[in-house]
């Protein structure tokens, strides 16, 4: 659980505009291959768990087919541990980087290890 007044620091409206700075500031090789994904940021995940953002759908190397009216994937990424885990705005800007990075590589078939290998974690 996170402190309430980290929420303080940022509201939700900014944090999404930055996560969406953040998000266009990547390499277009890195984004250009995401199709009917939807980034969403939220404040915590719901089920208490703490972490920084969660990749919901299934990555391209275990899908089967993929067609018209398949609900997106989401990346989502939470406001409130972000902000905890960082002091000022170019440490979110980092770890909101890095975190976007990390879930984008659970979207192409990427597991935690190989994402702590390449410096993704």
């Amino acid at each position: 659980m996170t402190d309430a007044n980290d929420g303080e620091r940022l509201d939700a409206a900014t944090f999404e505009r930055l996560v969406v700075e953040e998000l266009d500031r990547l390499p277009d090789e890195m984004v250009d291959g995401l199709e009917n994904v939807a980034f969403v940021t939220d404040d915590e995940a719901e089920d208490g768990e703490y972490l920084l953002g969660r990749y919901d759908g299934v990555d391209l190397t275990r899908r089967e087919r993929y067609g018209f009216g398949e609900l997106p994937d989401r990346i989502v990424l939470y406001r409130l541990p972000l902000l905890a885990a960082t002091a000022d705005e170019a440490e979110l800007r980092a770890e909101v980087r890095t975190t976007l990075i990390h879930e984008i590589g659970h979207y192409f078939g990427l597991d935690d290890d190989r994402l702590h290998e390449l410096g993704w974690a």
